[in-house]
């Protein structure tokens, strides 16, 4: 069987269709159901955020695995497969096991080394687990790749700086506006994403914040924790009314604010400007606001040109961090292999013990003559016998591990030593 990852993300696919197929949280424990119930798969985890989402699987058959995961794509966005096929990138085994790395790393991110992705990766083998779609295999790649990430933020300097959409969000107003001193914010959404961006506006100086959300009680909590206010999604129209920058960022399936929503609201404004940086995915902002007069819509591919600025320090560091990659994964496909063959070699040891024993008690009334020191010697010989017979055959299966050979030396040990 082989691990294979399916999936497409900022850089293969336009916005647009990016945010089609996303996975929400919401959807996810059904998405897992019915990628997991199909033929070729047998262990499945969904990791889907506002800039990618992919599938990793564990494949019977590689071919039949990545169909199963196109057609699992094709009804989560209603397009028929051959309208985004070519969009799609597919890796197994070794390659797959390099993407989630370099993943888990921050080097295919928007924002280079950004720091949400790792608590994002952790979440999605999490979400999996509690489904009971992940299994052993999937289990230790993604504990690997998250060590790997760690690591990665430990050793090197590509986590310095604005690494994270949130904070890449507030510096973009900041910069559009000059200051977001003196500014009334309007924060619409309390996730991880909102939470970030809260933080980072809070302590702003002669800034108001204001906080709404579906959760009520979470957007309350929000707002204690950095001294802003909560409003009620109800009444979004007259805080958007008095607003100068809106950063939304909720978990919505479509448009929370459209057109018909926010013309009255530009009207009220009386001609002051409003921005909107909208990171959600899908976009919480329709595109058709950009239209009115005054308002200045970005969205996730502004944000990505933005933090291109700034980042000469931190691609110092990518170098680096491959090696590092590089190296954990070499870890984890010797460790992965090992376990593959580690069935094998304890049922052939087990085995050949058996036999050994079972020598000895056959033997036992020519033994019973032996004192102490000789009955030790005795079962010392037979235990370095065994030893050095089973040495060869255990190195070359652990060499020959995770290839067609590996499957044929342990087809014949098994055969030879009926285990």
């Amino acid at each position: 069987m082989s691990v294979v990852v399916v999936g497409l993300n900022h850089r293969t696919v336009p916005l647009e269709l990016l945010e089609r197929m996303n996975v929400s949280p919401t959807r996810l424990p059904k998405v897992l159901g019915d990628l997991a119930a199909r033929e070729h798969i047998s262990e499945v985890v969904v990791l889907s955020t506002c800039h990618r989402t992919e599938v990793y699987a564990v494949a019977e058959r590689y071919h039949g695995a990545v169909q199963d995961i196109r057609n699992a794509f094709s009804e989560l966005a209603f397009i028929p497969p051959e309208d985004f096929s070519d969009h799609l990138y597919s890796y197994f085994d070794e390659g797959a096991v390099n993407h989630l790395f370099t993943v888990a790393a921050g080097l295919d991110s928007v924002v280079l080394g950004e720091s949400e992705i790792l608590g994002q990766v952790r979440q999605a083998w999490q979400s999996a687990h509690e489904e009971g779609t992940a299994g052993p295999r999937l289990a230790a790649l993604f504990r690997h790749a998250v060590v790997t990430g760690k690591r990665v933020r430990t050793e090197t300097a590509i986590g310095r700086g604005t690494t994270s959409l949130a904070h890449a969000a507030v510096d973009m107003a900041a910069g559009r506006l000059g200051s977001l001193e003196g500014t009334r914010i309007l924060l619409l959404g309390a996730g991880e994403v909102g939470e970030s961006m809260a933080l980072a506006v809070a302590g702003i100086q002669g800034a108001q914040v204001f906080v709404a959300n579906r959760t009520w009680d979470r957007a309350v909590a929000l707002a204690a924790r950095i001294g802003g206010r909560a409003v009620q999604l109800e009444g979004l129209g007259d805080a958007l009314a008095e607003a100068d920058v809106l950063l939304t960022s909720t978990g919505a399936p479509s448009a929370i604010v459209d057109h018909s929503d926010l013309a009255p609201v530009v009207d009220a404004r009386r001609g002051r400007p409003l921005l909107i940086v909208d990171v959600a995915m899908p976009r919480d902002i329709d595109p058709a606001v950009a239209e009115l007069a005054g308002v200045e819509l970005l969205d996730l591919d502004d944000v990505g040109a933005f933090v291109e600025h700034g980042l000469a320090g931190r691609r110092r560091e990518v170098d680096r961090v491959r090696v590092i990659v590089d190296e954990e994964r070499e870890h984890y496909v010797d460790s992965a292999t090992a376990r593959e063959v580690a069935p094998t070699i304890a049922a052939l040891r087990g085995r050949v013990e058996s036999l050994r024993l079972g020598e000895l008690e056959r033997q036992r009334g020519r033994l019973e003559g032996l004192d102490p020191k000789q009955q030790e010697a005795v079962e010392a010989v037979t235990r370095g016998v065994m030893a050095k017979l089973l040495h060869d055959p255990t190195v070359r299966l652990k060499d020959a591990a995770g290839t067609a050979r590996g499957e044929r030396l342990s087809d014949a040990l098994r055969e030879l030593f009926d285990i």
